[in-house]
């Protein structure tokens, strides 16, 4: 292969045009290459080029073999330059369904009723849903090595404001929004696989979409995505799928299941090489007999009829897995399937799909041909529903329905476009594995310990808010690009957690030493963490108990020591009141009493005393200006912010032992016992809940 590939190489290097197109097709059993320039509205194919795989380098769709399938591709891509007389440098491609995840979610803001929505608004409450989407293929993984995710498309179910379906949310008011999406991903190693394919053959990728949303935009005009279809490619190794209603395409899913099991079932009944059994295949359409040799070297002739007899159960096993997959995608069956792909081809396959969704004949039937209306080719015969496929990513391209990925660049670095249409900010973003919360700059983990008796709320650090630059300026995620911007985005970085160490949160007055009765004491700030003694450098946890005391006058220092507070004494030989403060070096003695005890030889570190009173710390604002709520069934006061916002559920989450990148089943949210947003504002007196609640 290695020396064909070498003999195919040419030295085109006439100018290429601009506005050409250059489309793989990189299937189970083939690679198809198209190539075409534009023409007015139209696509003109130039040249088409087909090399079937010597031996298995894909499985289901998915390259497997990225050396083999690079070598297949550079030898169409060298007959098309040899033909076309001009080196291509851009291809678009397309990542089959194998590994295609598609997952139903949704999200809920709280708003300020005064303030009509936004687009930004609307794009932050998409953005939470497709987060919520990706979190819930995280419980499936638990060796901590869960893929990256690309996000390859996503399709709006409906909006709810204050509970009602509403078409547009823009420009409305309301105290609540929701919305249900439906998102589709990929894995990174799929995607990088195709751009690593692409690399070694000396090709850069332009565009890259889904097969199934390629194979929809050369089937089903826009026009007809107002009805519920589906659109299924049968290619070797899969069956990818793709629905449409309402004028946009709502889900995606695929069948492992294709025309490889119906060869497999021909070799078995044959005993013929797959090679054999595949031009069995393709022959039992249009053939009146087909003659064949076994593998031991005998010649057999069967009539087209018998071979559809023996694979006629293999192929109602292929159409009722189609058919469970369109029925679980859209909800039930559409008003019509069409079926496109090499594996469409097959006698009786359209008839079978019908009978399993219950579907009148006519409502099922071989698509393909709709394309032609921007396509035009004098030399090559693409009608047929092999070629959708190909096509369908060339007219894509070409009609700027995939966006040219080339043109734009994310932190230098060219960004992976799926989706079709106008694009914001936040669409590439979210397509190039960034996530919701990378979007929003979010405060450090705070710590609640309790001092002197009252829990008291240790805040983490402040974040640092997500920068966006399009073009060099200043941006926002909702704004449009166009080809050639180039954004820079640097992602919130979250504040530090809360780990102060016990100095931080209690005042220690500087630390002098007196005389009592001739012996030494330490007085000053004494403090206790636990019921152990503790020193101001001493790191604090949560839930951590710190008691603190104060000894600085004479009836402190009484009480300290376990002695009478109203005891006469004298500071330095003079009558002293008990709120006499004490100063360094100060001797004080029993008024007209003998002291026997000899001053001891080492300096005493009396411990404290827990039944002693505390001193509470001062308050860092007014009582009444704080906020009493009850968290997880534990009452908590909570100081008021620095900025003066009021609290919201959302600043909760640093309070719980809850980590959502670690999600342990759904979360509640519950303010008085009711449903609640992150965003609703907490108010005094609330009840409030968050726990994991485990799924069934």
């Amino acid at each position: 292969m290695q020396m064909e590939t070498q003999k195919e190489q040419n030295t085109a290097t006439g100018e290429t045009p601009e506005d050409y197109v250059f489309a793989l097709d990189i299937g189970t059993r083939s690679v198809i290459g198209v190539v075409g320039e534009m023409d007015g509205e139209m696509l003109r194919i130039l040249a088409v080029e087909t090399v079937e795989h010597p031996k298995r380098a894909m499985i289901d769709g998915q390259i497997e073999d990225i050396e083999q399938v690079s070598r297949i591709a550079g030898i169409v891509k060298s007959r098309l330059e040899k033909r076309l007389g001009y080196p291509l440098r851009h291809v678009c491609v397309a990542a089959a369904g194998r590994a295609l995840r598609t997952q139903r979610a949704s999200y809920e803001m709280d708003l300020n009723p005064s303030q009509s929505i936004d687009e930004e608004t609307i794009s932050r409450l998409e953005a939470g849903a497709i987060e919520a989407a990706e979190c819930q293929f995280a419980p499936e993984t638990d060796d901590g090595n869960q893929p990256v995710f690309y996000l390859v498309g996503y399709s709006v179910v409906q909006y709810l404001l204050d509970d009602y379906p509403i078409s547009n949310l823009l420009d409305h008011r309301g105290q609540r929004i929701r919305v249900e999406v439906i998102a589709t991903f990929l894995p990174r190693e799929v995607v990088d696989s195709l751009y690593t394919t692409m690399h070694k053959t000396g090709l850069e990728v332009a565009s890259l979409t889904l097969e199934p949303i390629a194979a929809m935009n050369a089937a089903i005009p826009q026009k007809l995505r107002l009805l519920n279809l589906a659109l299924v490619d049968i290619g070797a190794g899969t069956s990818d799928i793709a629905i449409s209603k309402d004028g946009g395409v709502v889900g995606y899913t695929m069948a492992t299941i294709a025309g490889d099991e119906i060869t497999e079932a021909i070799m078995k009944k044959y005993l013929v090489d797959f090679t054999a059994a595949e031009d069995i295949k393709m022959k039992m359409s249009g053939e009146s007999e087909i003659s064949f040799k076994d593998i031991l070297g005998f010649e057999h002739t069967v009539a087209p009829e018998e071979v559809k007899r023996e694979t006629e159960p293999v192929m109602r096993t292929l159409c009722k897995e189609i058919c469970d997959r369109i029925i679980e995608a859209n909800g039930g069956a559409p008003s019509a399937v069409f079926l496109v792909g090499g594996g469409s081809k097959l006698p009786g396959l359209c008839e079978c799909v019908a009978e399993y969704l219950k579907l009148p004949p006519t409502r099922a039937a071989i698509g393909g041909n709709n394309f032609l209306m921007h396509v035009s080719s004098s030399d090559t015969d693409v009608t047929g529903p092999e070629f959708a496929t190909p096509l369908g990513i060339a007219v894509s391209a070409a009609l700027n329905l995939i966006n040219d990925s080339f043109s734009i660049r994310l932190n230098g670095s060219r960004a992976k476009l799926f989706r079709s249409g106008k694009l914001t900010v936040l669409d590439v973003l979210l397509m190039n594995g960034y996530t919701y919360s990378q979007f929003i700059s979010r405060s450090g983990q705070s710590m609640i310990i309790e001092l002197n008796g009252e829990k008291k709320v240790l805040y983490g650090g402040h974040p640092k808010p997500a920068r966006i630059l399009l073009n060099g300026e200043e941006s926002g995620i909702t704004a449009i690009i166009k080809a050639g911007d180039e954004i820079l985005f640097e992602p919130a970085v979250p504040g530090e957690n809360a780990h102060p160490s016990l100095g931080d949160v209690v005042h220690f007055q500087e630390p002098c030493k007196v005389f009592f009765n001739g012996m030494e004491v330490e007085i000053g700030t004494h403090a206790s963490v636990n019921g152990q003694p503790a020193k101001p450098e001493q790191k604090l946890c949560a839930r951590d108990k710190v008691r603190t005391y104060s000894v600085g006058t004479l009836r402190e220092l009484l009480r300290y020591l376990g002695e009478d507070e109203e005891r006469a004494c004298t500071i330095n030989g003079k009558p002293a009141e008990p709120d006499t403060v004490l100063s360094k070096d100060d001797r004080i003695e029993y008024a007209q009493a003998v002291v026997d005890q000899q001053p001891v030889s080492q300096p005493v570190q009396p411990e404290p005393r827990p039944e002693a009173t505390p001193t509470k710390e001062p308050d860092s604002a007014p009582a009444e200006n704080k906020v009493h709520i009850t968290l997880n069934h534990a009452p908590l006061l909570l100081d008021p912010k620095p900025d003066k916002t009021p609290y919201r559920l959302i600043d909760m989450l640093n309070l719980v032992d809850i980590d959502l990148s670690k999600p342990q089943g759904n979360i509640v949210l519950h303010v008085n016992g009711q449903d609640a947003a992150y965003l609703q504002t907490l108010a005094d007196g609330d009840y409030v809940d968050i726990y994991w609640k485990k799924r069934q």
